[in-house]
């Protein structure tokens, strides 16, 4: 769905109660308190809304129940399963983008065409964008602006970083 953002990742069953292990996007961190609802693209492709009845942190990840989830058996069908919410649910800080907002923008290097951004990978020393199978730090000395709406990323880019090897 257009107006959805994924917003993390059902990584497995925890315990015995029916909780399972979720991977959130740093974007849906914030959405997830009791009494929210999300859909759940199952990895069978069908699709249900679930509502939080509580959620924890352990170990790096977020431990979640869902309403009618109160076993094992029950909470394994959610494995795999990818969580959305609503776009307008989420709020950036200025100088703060979505991933896909920047897939598909194109990349200039000192007003010169490069390429179109791929996908957005995250590493703990920056987010990388990839274009043209390159990986491109997401930082301030090498982007000087984002224009989402413009579909346009301005850089200056040391020389050889999209050469081939």
């Amino acid at each position: 769905m257009n107006d959805e953002l994924s917003v993390g990742r059902i990584a497995g069953v925890f315990g015995v109660r029916g909780e399972v292990k979720c991977d959130p996007t740093n974007a849906g961190r914030m959405l997830f308190s009791p009494g929210e609802a999300l859909r759940a693209a199952l990895a069978d492709g069908d699709s249900q809304t679930l509502t939080l009845l509580s959620v924890r942190e352990h170990q790096g990840r977020l431990l979640l129940r869902f309403e009618h989830f109160d076993s094992v058996e029950e909470a394994q069908t959610l494995k795999g399963a990818t969580l959305h919410a609503a776009r307008d649910r989420i709020t950036l800080q200025p100088g703060e983008f979505l991933d896909a907002d920047l897939i598909g923008c194109e990349l200039y290097d000192r007003g010169i065409p490069v390429g179109t951004v791929e996908r957005v990978e995250h590493y703990p020393a920056s987010d990388m964008l990839l274009v043209r199978g390159r990986m491109i730090p997401l930082i301030d000395a090498f982007v000087k602006q984002i224009d989402v709406g413009k579909k346009r990323i301005d850089a200056e880019l040391p020389d050889g970083l999209l050469e081939e090897r």
